[in-house]
């Protein structure tokens, strides 16, 4: 297959004869019949096979000095250089080339727009800038929220045939990615600054005042009271929609997914609902105390209890749920549970943390550290990280037992935490929420000064439970409020209107000077790229490099 593209060669053909060609000051030291005995040379070198031109002009290198070895290589280099991109694309083999400029990243993609016009084209007609934003959408769970949030899903994959939306250019896609990227470094930054919009929801308990567990997502809240009721919020008007009642006691945890929320109770009970209807499915019997956690994956529940012991249920359906372990271990009540498919978690007013084989439920380690009662934890990759009534968090390793960490900082009971990949949010007493640096905690180097980014005092009461994903924290206090705080600008609009668009923000090229660009490659025969680019183009990119995107947090616990 020929891939000699005609513009590049002639290009390359005239830089080496340039190279070559001898000037009148070096003709001056030829020796006598130079000219014609280095054509007979050349003749007999061009009979001979690729191997034995190889073999002469390695032995023929060897008796020549460094300094001209240096000058072979100047006019040896073009000859190595290839345009591969402009090859393909000149061969009709554009999809080949738009497949290898896909796995650039956004900094060296604005790089290969300005190699050439070739290149400029492939990645214009290839519409990569899309193709990088919808890579980051199925890969970064920050970027897929955000393209949900702000709307701008509606542009990538197949959406625009979907909603029968008007086709859109390269240049759409240009416009829209620095524009995320300022969206996400400023909810970075609110993040570590404590910039929040606060929405507050009243929750009029009737009776007894507080909120004692919940859990939520885009539609809706679901909170557990202290007056034995389950009330379920609309996340975006923040009314009330639902009242479940049944229980006699305050709920003190659940958890739901998409079929059913599971509530656990003062009363001792555990009781199932239908999430659509609100209907009471099923309650389960086993506690004798207060059932103070829960939490379920899948086919498999873990619940504690006041009464000091943990139960492993089986859930085939919510009316069929099987009661398979019970767990003993602990010497005062099991304040909370969490678990994978590896470990079960629990920790307990005796001070102690214990883990346990989840498939088996063979009993593994006890941690030991905390100076009283463990009010709060939570498991994942590797971690636990603890709350307690000693007014500290601990951070452990869940293989060793090992304390990586103590963070100080609250004034009373530590009664709710949760982390994700980059920060800790505890909720304590004292009405105080906390942000902290996990990263900064786990490096021991870490001054204790810098591990607390934010403290935010809004609650008038206890904090008795929270949740947090990349947009927001959630949570719920005895002064009977739900406090909603909003990282994510909510009137932050994109100014993606091309009609008015007449210039490249990333190339910073006025449409008049692309043309005039194009015009000139047309009209030059041989031509030098990095002259014609040098001339024409001002590279000005200042696409802000992306900030880590925080994991999700946002469990299926809401305990």
């Amino acid at each position: 297959m020929n891939f000699t593209s005609v513009d590049n060669s002639s290009y390359l053909d005239d830089s080496i004869s340039v190279n070559m060609r001898t000037t009148t000051s070096t003709k001056k030291l030829l020796t006598i019949n130079y000219e014609k005995k280095s054509e007979e040379y050349l003749a007999t070198f061009s009979t001979w096979s690729d191997h034995e031109q190889l073999l002469f002009v390695g032995n023929l290198l060897q008796n020549m000095h460094s300094h001209q070895h240096g000058q072979i290589n100047s006019f040896l280099s073009p000859m190595l250089q290839r345009d591969f991109i402009g090859r393909l694309s000149s061969c009709g083999l554009e999809n080949l080339s738009e497949k290898i400029l896909e796995y650039l990243d956004d900094q060296s993609l604005k790089s290969s727009e300005l190699v050439c016009r070739e290149w400029y084209h492939v990645i214009s007609q290839g519409m990569l800038w899309k193709k990088l934003i919808e890579r980051k959408v199925l890969s970064d769970i920050l970027w897929h929220d955000l393209s949900e949030r702000r709307g701008w899903n509606k542009y990538l994959f197949r959406q625009l045939l979907i909603n029968k939306d008007q086709h859109k250019q390269n240049e759409f896609y240009r416009y829209l990615y620095p524009e995320i990227l300022r969206d996400i470094n400023q909810l970075e930054t609110n993040w570590r600054t404590g910039n929040y919009q606060l929405e507050r929801i009243q929750c009029q308990s009737r009776n007894s005042k507080g909120v004692y567990c919940l859990q939520y997502d885009n539609q809706k809240i679901i909170s557990g009271l202290r007056d034995n009721t389950i009330k379920i919020w609309d996340r975006k008007s923040l009314e009330c929609i639902k009242i479940l009642t049944g229980h006699n006691g305050s709920v003190l945890c659940l958890q739901y997914d998409d079929k059913m929320i599971i509530s656990g109770s003062s009363d001792s009970t555990i009781r199932i609902w239908n999430i659509e209807t609100g209907e009471l499915l099923n309650t389960l019997l086993h506690h004798c105390d207060a059932v103070l956690h829960l939490r379920f994956i899948d086919k498999m529940m873990i619940t504690c209890s006041k009464d000091r012991s943990i139960a492993v249920w089986e859930i085939n359906s919510p009316i069929d749920i099987v009661m398979r372990r019970v767990l003993v271990g602990h010497r005062a009540a099991v304040n909370v549970v969490d678990f994978d498919n590896k470990y079960i978690v629990s920790a307990s007013g005796d001070r102690t943390i214990k883990v346990w084989k989840t498939t088996t439920c063979e009993f593994v380690r006890t941690f030991l550290g905390h100076k009283r009662g463990i009010a709060c934890l939570q498991y994942r990759d590797q971690l636990v990280i603890s709350g307690s009534s000693d007014n500290t968090i601990r951070i452990w390793d869940i293989e060793c037992g090992a304390c990586l960490r103590i963070l100080e900082g609250h004034d009373e009971l530590v009664r709710c935490i949760r982390f994700d990949s980059k920060v800790i949010v505890s909720g304590a007493y004292d009405g105080k929420i906390k942000i902290w640096n996990l990263q900064a905690a786990l490096d021991p180097r870490s001054q204790t000064s810098s591990l607390c980014l934010k403290t935010i005092t809004e609650h008038n009461g206890r904090v008795f439970r929270l949740q947090f994903d990349e947009f927001q924290i959630i949570s719920s206090s005895h002064d009977d409020t739900i406090l909603c705080f909003n990282f994510l600008q909510p009137e932050r609009q994109y100014s993606l209107d091309l009609n008015s668009i007449n210039s490249s923000p990333i190339l910073n090229i006025d449409q008049t000077q692309i043309d005039n660009f194009t015009s000139t490659i047309k009209s030059t025969d041989n031509f030098n790229t990095d002259e014609i680019l040098d001339r024409t183009i001002v590279n000005d990119l200042q696409i802000q490099v992306p900030a880590l995107s925080r994991a999700s947090s946002s469990s299926n616990s809401g305990n």
